[in-house]
């Protein structure tokens, strides 16, 4: 039976595997996979096919929208009526709007990702008897692993 868990990158992974140890499983059968962490920088704009969730365009319609409201208020006593200039200030609300968003994901939120230090992820496999899978997955659960899943044949679960 082979026995998979995730850990965070920390001391709680040498715990883990000194307690396996203790209860009789050989090093041999433990196998530890350290992820790597993400070279390339996040992609800002979305495509047709993947989309993270976040908006870029929310605030600059917004802004565009109420930019627009006062631009064609002004406009009735401008040269080129409040079309034009509804229009106009629509497009700057929504430039305005488009510039924030951007400033706030490539600058603000860059510096806190790296201030709060994001680190990967570390994969435990354990390989052993169905006996002892339960007390296996016990101490890996008590040393603070993120998930935990069995897999074996039939005749061992």
């Amino acid at each position: 039976m082979q026995i998979f868990s995730t850990f965070e990158y920390s001391s709680y992974i040498e715990l883990a595997v000194s307690d396996l140890e203790r209860k009789g499983i050989k090093k041999e059968d433990i196998f530890i996979v350290p992820l790597n962490n993400r070279t390339e920088n996040r992609r800002i704009f979305d495509s047709l096919h993947r989309s993270d969730g976040v908006s870029l365009i929310d605030l600059g319609m917004a802004l565009a929208t109420a930019f627009s409201v006062i631009g064609a208020s002004i406009g009735f006593k401008l040269s080129w009526g409040p079309i034009y200039w509804g229009i106009i200030s629509a497009f700057i609300g929504f430039i305005l709007g488009l510039g924030i968003k951007l400033f706030i994901f490539k600058v603000i939120r860059k510096n806190q990702r790296l201030l709060r230090g994001k680190h990967s992820e570390v994969i435990i496999i354990v390989d052993c008897h169905a006996a002892d899978a339960e007390a296996v997955e016990q101490t890996l659960w008590k040393n603070l692993a993120l998930g935990v899943s069995k897999v074996g044949s039939d005749s061992e679960i």
